[in-house]
């Protein structure tokens, strides 16, 4: 019998299997763990991943450093650390690219 998977904390890093993609919680959804996946393959912890494939190996990245990803719903983002050319996804659904909040106009 398996133990149930902790839930995602802030501040957690995962890393992808199958690119040179990594990422930081930076919020996570209180009731359980969704499965966050990239390149459609479940990211590990970063501590335990293995070693991330040469840079410029499958073509440009689709996920970009420095660049925030949401769900549908707000209650999952995450911050790339370093750009892959998987997508990401949480429990199937594809994560989007957060826009920044446009600033109130001065007069």
């Amino acid at each position: 019998m398996t133990a149930p998977a902790q839930a995602l904390r802030p501040g957690e890093q995962l890393a992808s299997t199958v690119c040179a993609t990594r990422v930081v919680v930076v919020r996570a959804p209180a009731d359980g763990r969704p499965l966050i996946a990239c390149g459609g393959e479940p990211m590990v912890a970063a501590a335990s991943a293995p070693a991330a494939p040469p840079a410029g190996a499958g073509g440009d990245p689709v996920t970009l450093i420095g660049k925030r990803y949401v769900d549908a719903a707000g209650t999952l983002e995450l911050l790339c650390t370093a750009s892959g050319t998987g997508a990401l996804t949480g429990d199937g659904d594809p994560l989007s690219l957060k826009s920044a909040k446009p600033l109130p106009a001065s007069d």
